[in-house]
This record gives structure tokens, sequence and C-alpha cells, in this order.
């Protein structure tokens, strides 16, 4: 295993550490003076895993070390994070469910569509508002997280959070209609061979019969 595949595995084994020192509210570590409550240690660990998102990459990339392993466990890798926190942070009261769950919701959905177009032999690219998703929710998380200690960035953190949905909306939306057109275009094709391997296959038939009866023997089957 080289070392940008180890930095996407300890992003996820950074996942419940996560979860956990979100959900546990009267978490505190004493540094000397210093009070360390549940939030900055929350929030340190998620800067921390989402940083291994940008080193990892680019490490692979320079160093020529891109695997199938690391290309499958990235992605995945980010949606457990993200979705973990986003899940968490519904847990402490910090953001509605339902926004969470069109975010989580729409991470699977595409995740299912390229997994189905991969299957289909086509690749579908990711859209330059897909690949900035990543840093949006990652600003939108460390707002949340950090309104739990200060509510006075609540409504900041909401108002990212909303532009965060809305963009992933938008971009769903982009991807279904790749999907829906690659796909509608392969099944056209895959009919269209499917008429012509029927019309071939009768007009066979057709000139075999023609022939049967002007020699006037029997047809074996």
């Amino acid at each position: 295993m080289n070392f940008p595949n180890l930095l996407t595995i300890l992003r996820i084994f950074f996942v419940p550490l996560l979860v956990a020192m979100l959900v546990q509210e009267d978490l505190e570590i004493h540094l000397a003076d210093f009070a360390v409550t549940n939030e900055f240690l929350a929030l340190s660990v998620f800067l921390a895993a989402a940083a291994t998102d940008l080193v990892d990459g680019y490490l692979a990339r320079r160093w020529g070390q891109v695997t199938t392993v690391g290309t499958l466990l990235d992605p995945i890798a980010d949606k457990l994070l993200i979705s973990a926190a986003l899940i968490a942070l519904v847990q402490v009261h910090a953001v509605p469910g339902w926004m969470v769950v069109l975010i989580v919701g729409r991470e699977f959905a595409v995740s299912g569509l390229r997994s189905i177009a991969a299957a289909e032999g086509y690749t579908i690219e990711a859209s330059e508002l897909g690949k900035t998703k990543m840093v949006m929710q990652v600003v939108a998380v460390s707002l949340l997280t950090l309104s739990l200690h200060w509510p006075s960035l609540h409504g900041a953190a909401m108002a990212w959070l909303w532009i965060v949905v809305l963009c992933s909306l938008v971009s769903a939306a982009g991807y279904f209609r790749q999907f829906w057109r690659k796909v509608d275009d392969r099944v056209k094709r895959r009919r269209r061979r499917e008429l012509l391997r029927l019309e071939r296959k009768r007009r066979l038939e057709a000139l075999a019969a023609r022939r049967e009866a002007a020699s006037g023997k029997p047809r074996v089957l």
C-alpha cells in the first residue's frame, strides 16, 4: 500500500472520531490556562481529515502512484466524512435534518448513476461545480461546528449551507441529464441493432422459403 492510499484510509478512520467528538457535548480538555471544548476538537479532526483529501491526490499524481484502489476509495472517504459530520450536526440540533437528507441523498444518487454508467461502459465526468463541492461542504461544516460555540455564526453558517444545497441540486441535475442522454442514446443504438438483426433474420428466412419453393423440396427443420 502506498502513502497516498494510506492517507485516504486514514480519512475514513477519522470519521468515527469526528462523530464522537461532535455528539459528546460535555467533552473538554484543559491545556494550561486554556479549555478546548468538543467543538474545537471536532473541528481540528475534521480539517485534518479534509486536508488529507488534498494531500493524497496531489502526492498520488506527483509520485505517479495513482491506483485503482485509491481512485475507488477517495470519493467514498469524502462522502463518509461529509455525511458523518452533517448527520452528527443534526444530532446536536445545529442543522435541519431535511437539508442533510438532500445533500447526503444527492451523494448516493450521483454515485449510483456513475456505477450504472461504468457498468454500461462509459464514464460520467465530474462537472466544475461538482469539483468545488467538497470545498464548499468543508466550509459549511466548519462554520456550523464553530456556531456551536459562537451562536452568532449560525446565520452565516446556514446561509453557506443553503448555497451548498442549491449547488448540490444543480450539479445533480447536470449529472442526471448527462446520464440520461448517454443511456437514452445507448438504448436507441441497442434497439436499432436488434431491429436490424430481426430484419436480417426475416429476410434470410424468406429467401430460404423461396429457394425451397423453387426446388420443390420440403424444408428440413
